[in-house]
């Protein structure tokens, strides 16, 4: 199966430089919930260049002038999951880039540690 993450379609680049793309995730949890994609097929963030790396913070960068433009939502959670035990289903690096929203998250908040519903805040 081809990646869906290499070759974008032009349509699908919300914002990109030399390095890296972003495109709205197409299961989003939140209104504006952007992937933020190296252009080169690497499989997780600790095998990125150091130019990778400075290209990605950049573009997340942007991700946030076009969002609080666009939508201004409250906050922001950006993540990285590396490798299938960390919930990375496919297998080219994505940064996800997600706007976040008063009372999105119930009581709870929301926040990174959710990620392990199992564990105590």
């Amino acid at each position: 199966m081809p990646c869906p993450f290499c070759n974008p379609a032009p349509e699908d680049i919300v914002v990109a430089n030399d390095l890296c793309y972003a495109r709205y995730d197409i299961h989003p949890v939140s209104p504006g919930h952007l992937l933020v994609i190296p252009f080169r097929h690497v499989g997780s963030y600790f095998n990125t260049t150091d130019e990778e790396r400075m290209a990605i913070a950049w573009l997340i960068d942007d991700c946030r002038a076009l969002t609080d433009r666009d939508l201004a939502p409250d906050g922001y959670n950006i993540g990285v999951n590396v490798g299938e035990a960390a919930g990375q289903n496919v297998m080219h690096l994505h940064i996800h880039f997600i706007p976040r929203y008063r009372g999105d998250a119930g009581e709870h908040g929301g926040g990174v540690r959710g990620v392990m519903p199992c564990k105590p805040e």
